[in-house]
Formats: C-alpha cells, sequence, structure tokens
C-alpha cells in the first residue's frame, strides 16, 4: 500500500514540469541521508548496479532513483555503450548523475563485455574526483569487473517479478553483495544449494517514466533502440578480426595436438574463466575441415554421430572426485575468499560504522 508521503515530486526547471512518481520509503531515506549528503559534501561518487531479467523494469527504477538525486538528470545523461559512456563522465558537471542503460545487453563476444569493464575502471577516478551519482543497468551483477563488484560499487540493486507482476527490488548493501559475487559468480546464481544471502531490504516501485511527458519517453524508447540495434550490428574492427582468427588457429592446433573432443576443451577454457560452447567450438573446428572429417567417420563406421570416448591415461594415486564433491570445494574456496574479503571490509570502514551497515 503507497501513501501520499511515499510520492516524490521532482521539478524539472528546464522543462517547466513536475514529475511525480512513488518511491520507497526506506530507499527514499537511503538516498537522502546517505547518497546526497556524500556526493554534496563528503567529497565522494556513488556507483550502484541496477541488475534484473529482461523486462523486469529495471531502467524504470534507475531512472527514478537518478532523477531523485539529481532533479537536473536527463535524456542527454542516459547512455547506452562504453564510448558515450565516456563522454558523459567527461563532460559532466560536479555532483550529476548518469545512467548506463543495458551495459552489456547485445555484446556476446567475452573481447566486447571487458571492453565495457575496461571503461568502466578507467573512469572511476574521474568519477571520484567529479563526484558523480552512476548508475550501471546490467543483465547481471556477475558480470561486472570483480575490482568494481567486490570495491567500488556502494550497493546491488536487483529487480524481479513476484506473481508475474513486476515492480519488485530487493538492495544488497556492500557487505552482502561482496558475499553474494564471491559465492555466485562461478555458477551466476544468487542462492545455492548450501548458502543464500538474505537480505530484508525489499521494496516496490511502479512503471512511471522519470525523466517527462509521453513524448520524452518515445525519444527514451528510440534512443534505446537504436543503440541496440547499433550494438548487435557494429562490425568488427581489423584488430578484432585478427584476434579472431588467431583464436580459431589456435583452437584448431590445440585440438590436433591433443585430439580432446569438443566439451572437453569447453571445459577446459572455462577453468581459466573463458566460456565457449560445445557448439561454437565445433563451428571453429570445422572451418579446417574438422567437423566434416568427423562425420564421414561415423556415417563410414554406421555409428552413431558422436565422439567415441578416448581411452583415459591411469593417473597413480589420484582419486575420483564427483561433481558435488568439485562444487563443495569451489564454495568452500569462495566462502574462504568471501571470509577474507569481510576482513578487509571491516577494516576499510572501521572509521565509519554507519557506511558499513548500509551502503
Amino acid at each position: 500500500m503507497t501513501s501520499k508521503s511515499d510520492v516524490v515530486t521532482i521539478k524539472d526547471e528546464k522543462q517547466g514540469i513536475d514529475i511525480k512518481y512513488y518511491m520507497d520509503a526506506r530507499l527514499k531515506k537511503r538516498m537522502d541521508e546517505g547518497v546526497i549528503p556524500d556526493l554534496a559534501t563528503k567529497d565522494k561518487d556513488c556507483f550502484i548496479a541496477v541488475d534484473g531479467n529482461e523486462g523486469s523494469g529495471k531502467s524504470t527504477l534507475a531512472l527514478q532513483i537518478a532523477k531523485y538525486v539529481d532533479p537536473t538528470f536527463n535524456l542527454n545523461r542516459v547512455v547506452f555503450d562504453a564510448e558515450t559512456f565516456k563522454e558523459a563522465i567527461f563532460k559532466a558537471k560536479k555532483g550529476e548523475a548518469i545512467v548506463f542503460d543495458e551495459a552489456f545487453t547485445g555484446l556476446s563476444s567475452r573481447a566486447s563485455l571487458s571492453g565495457v569493464n575496461r571503461a568502466l575502471v578507467g573512469l572511476m577516478m574521474q568519477m571520484r574526483q567529479k563526484n558523480l551519482f552512476v548508475i550501471m543497468v546490467l543483465p547481471t551483477f556477475f558480470l561486472l569487473d570483480k575490482y568494481v563488484a567486490l570495491f567500488r560499487s556502494r550497493a546491488l540493486i536487483h529487480v524481479y517479478e513476484s506473481g508475474g507482476r513486476r515492480g519488485y527490488f530487493k538492495v544488497y548493501n556492500q557487505k552482502k553483495k561482496k558475499l553474494l559475487y564471491l559465492l555466485g559468480k562461478p555458477t551466476y546464481s544468487y542462492s545455492g544449494a548450501k548458502w543464500k544471502i538474505n537480505t530484508n531490504f525489499r521494496g516496490r516501485f511502479y512503471g512511471v517514466f522519470a525523466l517527462g511527458d509521453k513524448e520524452m519517453e518515445k525519444k527514451y524508447r528510440a534512443k534505446k533502440m537504436k543503440a541496440l540495434e547499433t550494438t548487435e550490428k557494429e562490425p568488427m574492427s581489423a584488430g578484432q578480426v585478427k584476434y579472431r582468427e588467431q583464436r580459431d588457429i589456435i583452437l584448431f592446433a590445440l585440438r590436433k595436438s591433443t585430439k580432446m573432443t569438443y566439451e572437453e576443451i569447453s571445459n577446459l577454457l572455462g577453468d581459466y574463466d573463458f566460456e565457449m560452447s560445445i557448439a561454437q567450438i565445433g563451428a571453429v573446428c570445422s572451418k579446417f575441415g574438422d567437423k566434416e572429417k568427423l562425420r564421414r567417420n561415423y556415417i563410414n563406421k554406421g555409428e552413431e554421430e558422436k565422439p567415441k570416448p578416448r581411452k583415459k591415461k591411469k593417473v597413480v594415486s589420484e582419486p575420483v572426485v564427483t561433481k558435488e564433491e568439485q562444487a563443495t570445494e569451489v564454495g568452500a574456496e569462495a566462502i574462504e575468499e568471501a571470509i577474507a574479503l569481510n576482513e578487509v571490509f571491516e577494516e576499510e570502514f572501521e572509521d565509519d560504522p554507519e557506511m558499513a551497515k548500509e551502503f
């Protein structure tokens, strides 16, 4: 249930209108008592991540928060790619808000994802010097660079649906989002069989466009659509083409020299945090005739179209580890790292207990 006290009114001087929308009382309090004073008087910046499934309303909430903290916030400071994000940071005046909307949407390659993260890390000093309020909207928090996720983001706001209805969110403060990142990153999950990061900071929001009237909303959606289309159709640079060709040659050389299956190669790359599906690896190797040759062999032998299992080399005194045991081991390592980082966190904010409690 909402009340009149939960409805905020933002005076947009440039458009000459009042913009009204509901804001959760607890979220508003955190902005009033934490974020806004820090930007104005404590020479700090503030970076918040807002994530959630496609269509969950995360952009709507991000725009509402940005407009509340900075009433001058407008469509010019809503960006959709790394280059315009850089420009917005350098052009921004002290204390202004910027929303990097759909930061990773449409970026399928790891190189493109790394480009966004590099831009973000490289601009952190500028953000601090200008006391900027930056919100990044992305599909999942786990796509963020580890340094940014653990040490430079002030909070994670996770947007979700409940009972098929949009407009719900929960907030993970500094401490809880660190634990969530460490435990959830391996599987991109917000909870596991043996762990769950609970937060009582939950609330609702509603689908009011915070930057103006219907015409302004149309401009926003047109800008967003154009940016997403450009991201998906943008041709690769000469350097990216060269990198791809080198990668493909190395991948095929690995396949040829080791006789590893596509699945084994995919698992090996995963060990080094490089995600590549079996289908992608097969497509690469097929450029060198590998896939066609395998298919002919299967047909000639009258076998099913799947690789014959390789003989495994015997390893002396090497115990068999089940998937469950592997998951437990990974979870234990993550928990150990989380405990170590928790100690760093407590030292970092030992002089600011209020910051340690909430963002």
